[in-house]
């Protein structure tokens, strides 16, 4: 018989639990010792639950930080790494990987053949190169196409298991539904965008589940995908947002090639606000790495609450927190909208506290406005005391989540949408309705 062999599986809540699930669960060759995490707060010294662990795992998995494998390797004598989450450099993985290497284990990636199942229905799966491209303005563009063709779809989005890891499956109808489940604000930056609209969200932990329970509420299955992660289902169509304000990290950041090269369609975001430059370069990088599918530009149109009313007047902006934090951008939608609106941004560092103040030691590339970090209800308390603590006039949320539906702002609150416009024939709508057509039949 061959020998068992102990890993470790490298991960950030969310593709680790999924790669577990499809690929270790039931293996007999392998035993997982250990998760580790990564980017989300709050996810180490949990256990990954017995509940969905399977008979090989008894009592669960311990989850660790990432810091950790050094010491986890040698003392459960760990003979693989698989590295299972997304958005980080090619730097960083490779230092990952001499880590691992060097303390004697070997380091692995598994890829969509080993973890994407397969549906009984049509999959479209919108993906991007990085976060904060604009996938979510993309799928909901998506399910309008689905809407106006009266086609009955459901929405899967990439998990954000960051409270209750034993929630399999999550089902999203209306607000309270949030509560139900205790969403974190960046799960609610994600899911309030579709409940807004009237539309269900299924999420949670085990992606079996969730699909058996996604083809019987629609006819098409649309992947709402997470960071700059591939799906966790094989999809009919893949739709790979491009960020031209980050044109080259098509090519820097684990897995966003991935899912350029095997995109059947690209959808260049932001054009109304980057460059010709850039917009030029990300169109030949995408080129570069796949030459067959269909690039499409469009623009990321914020619409801002009475924006008159913010003409001088002294702001305080709170942004996406994903997109501005491991995302790398220094400032999103929120700010750009309050500055064309004629008002002035207030740099909130030296009134932040807690872990936000922390937040901002670890990421220094943050310009002057807030991430919206809820990851534990002590820190939803340390965003509110640091909103609170803010000399300004008033409050623009460029966060996709209402924070007014968790925390207490006392100030005028502005709240910026956006959603994606066609910029040029052929029209990514027209493309669309042609391949949901084609991929009905």
């Amino acid at each position: 018989m061959a020998k068992v062999r102990n890993a470790i599986i490298v991960g950030a809540a969310g593709r680790d639990f999924h790669n577990f699930n499809v690929f270790f669960k039931n293996n007999p060759n392998y035993r997982v010792v250990a998760f580790t995490a990564a980017q989300i707060p709050f996810i180490e010294e949990r256990r990954y639950p017995a509940s969905l662990s399977g008979p090989l795992y008894p009592e669960g998995i311990p989850v660790f930080s990432e810091k950790e494998i050094p010491e986890l390797i040698k003392k459960h004598a760990v003979n693989d790494v698989f590295f299972s989450y997304s958005d980080v450099s090619y730097n960083e993985l490779m230092k990952l990987a001499s880590i691992a290497i060097a303390e004697g284990a070997s380091f692995h990636l598994l890829g969509p053949e080993d973890t994407m199942i397969a549906s009984n229905k049509p999959v479209i799966a919108v993906v991007a190169s990085r976060s904060g491209a604009g996938k979510s303005s993309v799928s909901r563009k998506v399910v309008d196409i689905a809407k106006e063709m009266g086609i009955k779809y459901a929405i899967v989005r990439h998990p954000m298991p960051y409270g209750d890891l034993s929630q399999a499956v999550q089902i999203f109808r209306t607000h309270a539904d949030l509560k139900k489940y205790r969403a974190t604000i960046e799960e609610r930056e994600e899911y309030e965008q579709h409940l807004d609209r009237g539309d269900a969200v299924l999420a949670g932990v085990d992606y079996q589940q969730i699909l058996t329970t996604a083809e019987r509420e629609g006819e098409i299955i649309i992947w709402d995908g997470g960071n700059n992660d591939y799906s966790f289902y094989r999809p009919s169509l893949t739709i790979a947002v491009v960020d031209p304000l980050r044109a080259g990290h098509g090519t820097m950041f684990y897995p966003g090639e991935i899912n350029i090269r095997m995109a059947d369609a690209i959808v260049v975001n932001k054009c109304n606000v980057a460059s010709k430059e850039q917009i030029r370069n990300a169109i030949e990088t995408c080129k570069a790495l796949n030459s067959s599918a269909p690039i499409f530009r469009a623009r990321s149109e914020p619409k801002l609450d009475a924006r008159e009313s913010l003409r001088n007047k002294r702001v305080l902006v709170v942004e996406d927190g994903p997109t501005i934090t491991h995302g790398g951008l220094p400032e999103g939608v929120g700010a750009s909208a309050a500055r064309n609106a004629g008002a002035s941004l207030v740099d909130p560092r030296k009134y932040a506290v807690g872990t936000i103040a922390e937040t901002f030691q670890k990421y220094k590339h943050i310009g002057p406005l807030l991430p919206a970090l809820g990851y534990s209800e002590g820190q939803i308390k340390d965003l509110e005391y640091s909103i609170q603590n803010v000399e300004c006039d008033a409050i623009v949320l460029g966060t996709p989540a209402d924070l007014r539906r968790l925390i207490k702002i006392t100030k005028p609150v502005y709240r910026v949408r956006f959603e994606i416009v066609d910029e040029e024939h052929p029209k990514f709508v027209d493309f669309v309705k042609e391949k949901i057509g084609e991929i009905r039949k």
